[in-house]
């Protein structure tokens, strides 16, 4: 992902791209794709792109990649 540096602005992404989420978490994109249209993980769609929330990535990874203890913080 291609950042733009701007002053004031946190050094740790806020989004993922579905893409860059399902790599860091070790599934698929289609996967990842699938779990988000079945309401299963959160994302934003801005027009027809989706993003993916950094920080729930991240309480994924320190829950040990399970998506309901992580929705529960």
């Amino acid at each position: 992902m291609t950042r733009i540096s701007r002053k004031n602005e946190p050094a740790e992404p806020r989004f993922y791209s579905v893409g860059e989420a399902a790599q860091l978490l070790g599934v698929s994109a289609m996967t990842l794709y699938r779990a988000i249209a079945e309401g299963e993980f959160p994302a934003v769609r801005i027009r027809k792109r989706l993003i993916v929330p950094a920080g729930f990535v991240d309480e994924l990874l320190k829950a040990g990649v399970d998506p309901d203890a992580a929705r529960e913080k």
